[in-house]
């Protein structure tokens, strides 16, 4: 063998488990593999999971935080007017180095796979020759997919649909949409009748910005749904964001998840982002702005977390640390329980590889050797501490390590640095 990794705890539950590698794939995965290898890691009863996957970015803004100016309003509107005013300023040398220097990040935090739009609404489509240059360079660690993104409207943009055929003639692999910047709400239904068909008729998947707003009476899911439907496309459609959902009625709601669910329609939250951005016109109370994922979950529809912004003109935060995501998620969902927390975990892994479309991902004999091992016991607490990557593996390769944070507790209940019963007293524990 050329790895084996000891003593490991898995997402589903199990423990002491040892996870056998050969030739960049798992080839066992038991109590005790007896076989020998190459390089043993002793888990010691850490969590050992998939990687983390982004379903929803951004990587042609990210890190332009403040050029050519910060977004002073906090809102999406003036987030997507201040990227206008930045795309004449960016060449394929700024966009390549940005890139790569998030993926950095992102391979040191375990986070190897990423779907990231990249606007097409610039003729000279910098972003898209960027960013395919990136997906080369960085594809022996991180499986990067790209979407088609008309930033400014399908419709609203005179070149944008022209364009969007143009990245993907070049090797963009999605096709995105954004209908409810449209004109109008029969543009933005038009955009999406537009978008559907196109990707029907390439075979692609479609993945849309759809209705993030806090307008109820935004409603391009359905108008995406039905689509999806006629198409015979269930399965490969994603809408993203889906913020006016929060702020629909319940009965429409009600029909609404059913039509989502039977299109086979997948969802990506992004609960940065969405507790950022959405709620901005509101004084008390304020609407927390995501959609409603325990819902969704509860319909069976897959729903994801998405990092979606770090340092741009949406947002000024933010580390490639998926963790962080589910952490957000997790609050601003009000998802507490044991098993809603452990769902939170599966939208930043399983859910969006599956969203994907990823291959042989996860911990099976056959899959894929790349494995995160992380200072936490379990899935739950690997959300509440945002825990240390002690290992990041990569067809069964470490690619980054981290030192354990050496925080637990021991027996009395306090940290196992600072014992202070041992120690001199100064009060009277």
């Amino acid at each position: 063998m050329d790895l084996i990794i000891r003593n490991a705890n898995l997402p589903d539950g199990r423990s002491h488990i040892d996870i056998a590698i050969q030739a960049g794939r798992i080839v066992a995965v038991d109590h005790a593999v007896t076989a020998t290898a190459q390089q043993e890691i002793d888990a010691a009863g850490d969590l050992v999971t998939p990687p983390f996957v982004d379903a929803h970015f951004h990587m042609d803004a990210t890190l332009s935080y403040g050029q050519p100016r910060v977004n002073q309003s906090g809102t999406l509107l003036e987030g997507i007017a201040l990227w206008g005013e930045l795309k004449p300023l960016l060449t394929q040398e700024i966009l390549i180095a940005r890139a790569l220097q998030y993926c950095d990040w992102a391979v040191a935090r375990g986070l190897l796979a990423i779907r990231s739009h990249v606007d097409i609404c610039d003729d000279r489509l910098l972003a898209v020759e960027a960013l395919l240059h990136v997906k080369k360079q960085v594809a022996p660690y991180i499986d990067l997919q790209l979407v088609a993104f008309p930033q400014d409207g399908l419709l609203r943009n005179p070149t944008a649909f022209a364009n969007l055929k143009r990245a993907i003639a070049m090797g963009v692999d999605i096709v995105g949409g954004i209908p409810h910047h449209e004109g109008s709400t029969s543009d933005g239904a038009e955009s999406v009748r537009l978008l559907c068909e196109f990707a029907a008729g390439q075979g692609l998947r479609v993945d849309m910005h759809c209705d993030e707003t806090d307008d109820p009476m935004s409603r391009h899911i359905d108008t995406l749904a039905f689509h999806t439907q006629r198409l015979g496309m269930q399965g490969r459609v994603t809408g993203s964001h889906l913020t006016s959902m929060h702020s629909m009625d319940n009965d429409y709601v009600n029909k609404l998840l059913p039509q989502i669910r039977d299109a086979g329609i997948s969802a990506i939250a992004n609960p940065l982002i969405n507790i950022t951005l959405q709620g901005r016109n509101d004084t008390y109370p304020k609407r927390r702005g995501m959609t409603r994922v325990p819902e969704m979950l509860a319909m069976g529809i897959d729903v994801a977390f998405g990092q979606d912004c770090v340092m741009d003109p949406w947002y000024s935060l933010g580390s490639a640390d998926m963790l962080e995501v589910a952490h957000m998620g997790l609050h601003v969902a009000q998802m507490t329980g044991q098993e809603a927390m452990q769902q939170c975990f599966t939208a930043i892994t399983e859910t969006p590889a599956r969203i994907l479309g990823l291959e042989s991902y996860g911990i099976l004999p056959g899959c894929h050797a790349d494995l995160v091992i992380l200072d936490a016991a379990s899935a739950i607490e690997a959300i509440r501490l945002r825990a240390a990557r002690r290992y990041v593996i990569r067809r069964g390769k470490v690619v980054s390590r981290s030192p354990a944070a050496h925080a637990s507790l021991n027996l009395d209940g306090r940290p196992d640095e600072v014992n202070f019963r041992n120690g001199p007293q100064t009060s009277d524990f």
